[in-house]
């Protein structure tokens, strides 16, 4: 078929080659005139790295990045509250990989270019209008003002949270629903903590702090940190852009005290040189993606907050689904309504699980039980109770060892 992709981040990258491997004729258009290394860090969890493994990719992703060894919870105090080993340390037959945003979109948006031809994703192109009639068309618009209509038999909207197909579906929407929440995301260069593979999260609701270095140490002995500070905020700044600059003296204050023996909030905080501030935002989901023959994608479709690693993770396993649906049916609006129903049921318990706070949900628990700390998590929690949390946010989410596995076509170790 000839499909159609509007926006070349991470999702329609990865969507675009897995379509071009199923053999499609894919054509992809990004709003933006080149596509950098810009934004912090990113997680991807197994049964995303398992799909990009299939496309040869996972290799070249770990070595760009750091394979994440284990995930700690910690309340304010830095006491810890729950931790488990993540990826290949927890029987995956894959890595969990920490990485920094940019170096992620470039790989996958390189590695595009290099197996559908640069004439096939091309840059500078902004989705402005769609016509439904068959076969659709979509018109995008260059910098220059001009336009160019391409006809597909399918068109995927993977532009993004603001996407314009999704704005054209969903004229009233309106902006993004905003969480009551600001993260202030950096990079700091610092020594390795706990495993120097480990990702920690500190705190509560209201005031949190998570950080997990994105690359290998140097010969300085020293690591890139990637870290969120996130408080309440009741008010939303102007709506989200990752490349509007923070002060660190909106955010700073409230972490001055959190020197642990084996982090130092504060030291991160102040060696960062520049902190990029964004609201937690997400969008209710939607009754449908579906219409005709043109569908959403990734944050387009199911835009959630950063809880669980899940962002691009989920956005990655829509492009895996949407394949599958594809080979199994030759009518293609058949093939996006059965992706549709398996993708879209799911992707809203995430959304709904994330604004539970999902498996963060053990941090505040131990600062409502607890607020001055503990001697032991046992006085705390019930026995069993933290394991619970943790098993049934895999289940939502979908990565579960044995889930993965099955993708991989193994056992899970």
């Amino acid at each position: 078929m000839r499909i159609c992709i509007a926006g070349a981040g991470i999702t329609g990258c990865a969507a675009a080659m897995l379509l071009a491997e199923a053999g499609h004729d894919v054509t992809v258009f990004e709003a933006v005139p080149e596509v950098s290394e810009l934004g912090v860090g990113i997680n991807l969890l197994p049964h995303a790295i398992s799909i990009l493994d299939r496309l040869g990719l996972a290799d070249q992703l770990e070595d760009l990045g750091v394979a994440t060894a284990e995930l700690v919870y910690t309340n304010r105090h830095g006491q810890r509250i729950w931790g488990e080993p993540r990826g290949r340390f927890a029987g995956y037959p894959v890595p969990q990989v920490s990485i920094h945003r940019g170096k992620l979109q470039v790989a996958l948006f390189k590695a595009a270019r290099a197996r559908l031809g640069a004439d096939k994703v091309q840059t500078g192109h902004r989705l402005v209008a769609v016509d439904d009639r068959s076969p659709v068309s979509a018109t995008f618009e260059r910098p220059d003002g001009s336009r160019v209509t391409v006809e597909a038999d399918v068109l995927v909207g993977a532009d993004g949270i603001h996407s314009t197909l999704r704005r054209l579906r969903y004229p009233d929407e309106g902006l993004p629903r905003y969480g009551g929440r600001i993260l202030w995301r950096a990079t700091s260069r610092a020594k390795p903590f706990m495993t120097g593979a480990s990702m920690i999260m500190a705190g509560h609701q209201d005031r949190k702090f998570v950080c997990y270095p994105i690359d290998r140490p140097g010969a300085d002995g020293l690591q890139t940190i990637n870290w969120i500070a996130e408080l309440t905020v009741d008010q939303m700044p102007e709506r989200e852009n990752w490349n509007k600059e923070g002060d660190k003296a909106d955010f700073a204050g409230a972490f001055a005290d959190w020197t642990f023996d084996w982090l130092d909030v504060p030291g991160l905080i102040a060696d960062a040189d520049k902190v990029f501030e964004f609201p937690l935002v997400d969008r209710d989901p939607l009754p449908a993606w579906t219409f005709g023959v043109t569908t959403l994608l990734g944050d387009a479709a199911h835009p959630m907050y950063p809880i669980g690693s899940n962002g691009a993770s989920q956005g990655i396993l829509d492009a895996d689904a949407l394949v599958r649906a594809l080979a199994e049916h030759a009518d293609p609006a058949a093939a996006l309504r059965a992706y549709e129903a398996e993708r879209l049921p799911a992707t809203a318990k995430i959304v709904l699980a994330n604004r539970g706070n999902g498996p963060e949900i053990c941090m505040q628990l131990a600062e409502e039980r607890a607020p001055d700390g503990f001697a032991r998590i046992e006085d705390v929690f019930a026995e069993g109770e933290l394991e619970a949390i943790a098993a049934r946010y895999k289940a939502v989410a979908g990565f579960s060892k044995e889930a993965v596995a099955a993708k991989v076509g193994l056992q899970p170790a």
